[in-house]
């Protein structure tokens, strides 16, 4: 019995009896805490638990306590095994702790993947050569002797190739741009979404455009995300050489100043190019906004254009013919009550009009120096929460009418955007305040109006105030409502 527990391999069998259990339970809590907190440590934990902890418990057995040579194959075989499952907790353990996880816009998250194959495959080459050599005792450094002169061979007979890979690492080492970032090259135009070992791809709007790294090397490009929130479109416009400059900048700036894609805080600005032509900036928040913004800026100023009476590419507008215009004051007739005598004497004062979808036709707090009757088309009625956020509050149909607090020249409690196109026939406050005088059922009309517009609004303010107190995510609902109430 005394020569047993004298004996070195009862120790050492007695050790790995005791600690492997022990190890195995902690190993499994600390596993199960971290899934519970979704750390991405849980996968190396469960590597040492499951594979690395018990095949070195077999080895320590195999050679410490039954006195197996280490040179024996299957000694070597299990210590392979051990050392390809260190080598894939090596590369798990480097992908947990420096990449998986990444804050957003950190170095960690924009690196490209190129750098990363990089990293896996060097510690990939250490550790097979490590397991090599002190495992199988093989001639590391002969082998890599031969690799590097191979490789030279290789290098001088595909140099063309390998010019074009190390022209794109200077490129990828330079960083000019980082994943997510919208560059304009001379083949393509759109925002980085991949970066690998031959090429960067950009993801143009209309497909993905693969460019190799060799090329954005060679060539010159802009990266339009840098200097941030620096992004600027040019829209060009051309106008009769008859309408007035300053009313076209004018009529250009408001409508760019309208657009929902326009930086905070920033300011467009416009500028004539020449006879007729002009230029107008538009600063945005990014260069994904640019179609969008463009697209929008284009088809507003159109009916901008008409309503101002300036001729856009030389075009006047022909739209408030007098045949249309009495057609159109007919359809609203009944809301203001009109008589063949009140229809005749009103024609003159009545001015027919156009506004493009999601464009806005009156804002919260401006005074009104009008009345506008929907023709046609809706108009969606909204108010500003304390927030920010755009509150619905009723949507209008062909009758309706708005800027009822033209007559008491009172600010508008609510602003208005076209659902959809919508005619309006627009009628000056001087005609109006003598229409009103002749029909007092007409001014108690008006006024019944604004005080249900009011009401309208302080319920609607009322239960989007309930709304985000009991919702968990009110930001996602108002991000919602910023859309324009499409």
């Amino acid at each position: 019995m005394t020569s047993i527990v004298d004996a070195s391999w009862f120790h050492w069998a007695v050790g790995v009896a005791v600690a492997l259990p022990i190890c195995l339970v902690v190993l499994t809590e600390v596993r199960a805490a971290l899934v519970r907190r979704g750390s991405g440590l849980a996968k190396p934990i469960g590597l040492i638990r499951n594979y690395i902890l018990p095949l070195g418990a077999l080895l320590l057995l195999l050679v410490k306590a039954t006195q197996v040579s280490a040179e024996a194959t299957p000694v070597r075989i299990v210590a392979t095994v051990l050392g390809f499952v260190v080598l894939v907790l090596a590369l798990s353990g480097l992908n947990a702790t420096l990449f998986q996880g990444a804050p957003e816009g950190s170095w960690r998250q924009r690196i490209p993947s190129i750098f990363l194959d990089v990293a896996r495959f060097a510690v990939i080459a250490v550790g097979l050569a490590l397991i090599f050599s002190y495992v199988w005792g093989a001639n590391v450094g002969g082998l890599f002797t031969a690799l590097g002169i191979s490789s030279i061979v290789l290098g001088l007979a595909l140099q063309n190739s390998v010019g074009q890979i190390i022209s794109g690492l200077l490129v990828l080492f330079e960083q000019p741009f980082q994943l997510g970032d919208w560059v304009d090259t001379p083949s393509a135009r759109g925002r980085v979404v991949e970066v690998n070992w031959r090429a960067t791809h950009i993801d143009t709007g209309s497909g993905l455009q693969i460019i190799p790294n060799s090329v954005l090397a060679a060539a010159s490009f802009t990266n339009l995300s840098r200097p941030q929130g620096a992004h600027v479109i040019s829209v060009e416009t051309t106008f009769d050489s008859t309408d007035p400059p300053d009313d076209v900048c004018a009529m250009l700036n408001r409508v760019a100043a309208g657009l929902p894609q326009l930086r905070d805080g920033a300011a467009p600005s416009t500028v004539t190019t020449g006879t007729g032509a002009f230029a107008t900036s538009i600063p945005l928040h990014s260069p994904a906004d640019g179609f969008a913004a463009r697209s929008t800026f284009l088809r507003w100023t159109w009916y901008a254009a008409r309503r101002a009476g300036l001729k856009l590419d030389g075009v006047a507008d022909d739209f408030g013919s007098p045949e249309r215009v009495e057609t159109s004051l007919r359809i609203v007739s009944p809301t203001l009550r009109l008589t063949d005598a009140d229809h005749q004497q009103l024609l003159p004062a009545v001015r027919l009009t156009r506004y493009g979808a999601e464009e806005a036709l009156q804002f919260p707090g401006q005074t009104p120096k009008r009345m506008s009757f929907i023709v046609n088309g809706r108009v969606r009625l909204i108010a500003h929460g304390e927030d920010g956020a755009l509150i619905p509050v009723r949507t209008l149909e062909e009758g309706d009418f708005l800027g009822s607090t033209t007559l008491t020249r009172e600010p508008v409690s609510t602003g208005a955007y076209a659902v959809d196109e919508v005619t309006v026939v627009q009628i000056d406050r001087a005609p109006l305040e003598e229409l009103v005088a002749r029909k007092p059922l007409l001014l108690q009309e008006i006024g019944r109006t604004i005080e249900e517009r009011k009401n309208d609004v302080r319920r609607a303010l009322a239960a989007a105030e309930h709304a985000s107190r009991s919702e968990s995510s009110p930001p996602s609902s108002n991000g919602l409502l910023r859309q324009r109430l499409r």
